[in-house]
């Protein structure tokens, strides 16, 4: 196999839980090739980079092997080598997110009035 399907293989390399989503991923720009939006059909090839912003992060990967079947997770990570730039930017971005909570998570839903001034005294 000498090239796949984008949406398939972002499926195949655990990145999105389904290919459907994969595919609005793709449609709406939240995956580039080499800067470019490109189209789910689009045909992906070794050596490749691609842009990936999901719900865990940013990446920036170099895609090693072509894969169309959802595998274990060994397999899925072994289709792509993550850049040391990306690397440190997500660990970075991590430990942001655990050193600083956004005080809005704990809050689930519109806040009471108790909520309000509790906010407005921190």
């Amino acid at each position: 196999m000498d090239s796949v399907r984008i949406d398939k293989w972002l499926w195949a390399a655990r990145f999105f839980k389904t290919r459907s989503l994969a595919t609005q991923a793709v449609e709406s720009g939240r995956v580039r090739l080499g800067g470019e939006r490109v189209k789910p059909a689009r045909n992906l090839k070794r050596g490749e980079r691609l842009h990936i912003e999901n719900e865990s992060g940013i990446f920036d990967i170099d895609v090693i092997d072509l894969g169309d079947k959802r595998g274990p997770a060994a397999f899925a990570q072994s289709l792509y080598l993550e850049t040391p730039a990306s690397i440190a930017q997500r660990q970075v971005s991590a430990d942001d997110r655990r050193l600083f909570r956004e005080p809005a998570t704990s809050i689930k839903g519109r806040p009471t009035k108790r909520d309000r001034r509790q906010l407005d005294r921190e």
